[in-house]
């Protein structure tokens, strides 16, 4: 993308960005409705699709197809981060009127942070294509971890908070720190998972800032939805193994790896990815409502 592109389009989302912090900041001492959060989640949504259909008019079909398999890759497992949100926030007892400041000062610094990783990212990828392989088993090994950690429902804080904690750093403040430090964690699921998806870093960019940018309002709408979703981790192990085993067989053929023996390396299509990802996302979201429906 050309430097016009990537400053139309940092102005633009730092608009956003500043609105919603402000809108945030104004109902600091206010309980976000369910009504608030939903329209904000729609319009957040709305503008995530009308951006990514924008793509395959003023750059390519491809840029399109990208940026869709990466947000609704990013935002589905933004589903999962809020579940260690709504954790956290419990943890420490934040009253439900502070909840949206301190969600949105966290997401902010996860922001920047966020960028850090993925110019790193960039740069690692370009000069080492074999760190796919990397990646690939890092992704593998997260998918495990997520299904055997699926039934865990503690939070557990760490020695850095119990430390601010012990120096007489308030929960709020506490809070914060958790929830940033939580989405740079966070940063090492997604940000492999995506560059599994798309190399374009203007991609990679958009893709995190959009699924970013509806997490705050998602937080209130799906608190209570997220018992619902019983079958979520095992459905985000399914995608990051995927894409995990996608991005060691491309390791595979950027180091001319066409063969194993006499069969071949089969080469997984973006539109495959995609098609996959939306395919595990509706199944285990069905299953989960109507496990959910049993067990009421």
């Amino acid at each position: 993308m050309s430097r016009s592109v990537w400053l139309i389009t940092s102005l633009a989302l730092a608009v956003v960005f500043i609105f919603d912090f402000a809108i945030a900041y104004v109902n600091r001492n206010r309980k976000t409705s369910l009504r608030a959060a939903t329209l904000w989640t729609l319009f957040y949504v709305s503008l995530a699709i009308g951006f990514g259909w924008s793509l395959g008019i003023w750059s390519t079909h491809l840029a399109r197809t990208s940026f869709f398999a990466g947000w609704i890759t990013e935002y589905s497992l933004s589903f999962d981060n809020l579940f260690v949100f709504i954790l956290i926030l419990a943890r420490l007892k934040i009253a439900a009127e502070k909840e949206e400041l301190v969600l949105m000062v966290g997401i902010v610094l996860s922001l920047f942070l966020r960028g850090g990783f993925i110019a790193a990212g960039s740069a690692v990828i370009n000069r080492w294509s074999s760190v796919f392989f990397l990646f690939g088993g890092f992704l593998i090994y997260t998918a495990f971890q997520l299904i055997k950690d699926a039934e865990e429902e503690e939070w557990k804080e760490g020695r850095l908070l119990s430390l601010l904690r012990k120096r007489g750093m308030s929960n709020f403040t506490v809070a914060l720190v958790a929830i940033a430090t939580a989405n740079v964690l966070f940063a090492f699921d997604s940000i492999p998972a995506i560059f599994g998806l798309t190399k374009d870093p203007y991609i990679v960019v958009t893709a995190n800032v959009f699924a970013l940018m509806g997490l705050r309002q998602l937080y209130f709408l799906i608190g209570g939805l997220m018992k619902k979703l019983i079958f979520l981790s095992e459905g985000l192990a399914i995608i990051l193994g995927f894409i995990g085993v996608k991005l060691i067989i491309e390791a595979a053929h950027h180091q001319g790896w066409n063969h194993i023996g006499k069969v071949k390396i089969p080469e997984i299509t973006l539109q495959v990815s995609l098609g996959v990802i939306i395919s595990v996302l509706a199944i285990t979201t069905v299953m989960s409502l109507l496990k959910s429906r049993e067990v009421s």
